[in-house]
C-alpha cells in the first residue's frame, strides 16, 4: 500500500518531513516554498488515491498562485500539530 493511499499516513509522513527539517534548520518559509513545490507536482503528476486528496488537488486546481501558497503553508502547520496528524482519516 502506497502512503498516498490513506490520508493519515500520509499526514504522518509530512510531519516527520516536517519536523526533521525544522532540526536540520530550515526556516518556516523555505519549508513552506518547498510545500508550495511538492503540491503542484502533486497536483500535476499524482492521481488522488482518497477522497481528502481529490479535495486538496480541487482546491489547488481551482487556487492562484496566492492561494496555492496559503494552502501549501496551512498543509505544514497542519502535519505541525500532533494533535491533527491522528485525528480523521
Amino acid at each position: 500500500m502506497s502512503i498516498l493511499d490513506n490520508f493519515r499516513d500520509w499526514k504522518e509522513f509530512l510531519g516527520e518531513r516536517v519536523e526533521q527539517a525544522k532540526q536540520a534548520g530550515m526556516e518556516s518559509d523555505t519549508m513552506e516554498n518547498v510545500a508550495y513545490q511538492i503540491g503542484g507536482y502533486l497536483s500535476e503528476q499524482v492521481d488522488p488515491k482518497n477522497d481528502q486528496e481529490r479535495l486538496l488537488k480541487q482546491l489547488w486546481d481551482a487556487g492562484d498562485e496566492e492561494q496555492k501558497r496559503a494552502l501549501a503553508s496551512l498543509m505544514v502547520k497542519l502535519v505541525q500539530d500532533p494533535n491533527n496528524i491522528n485525528r480523521g482519516n
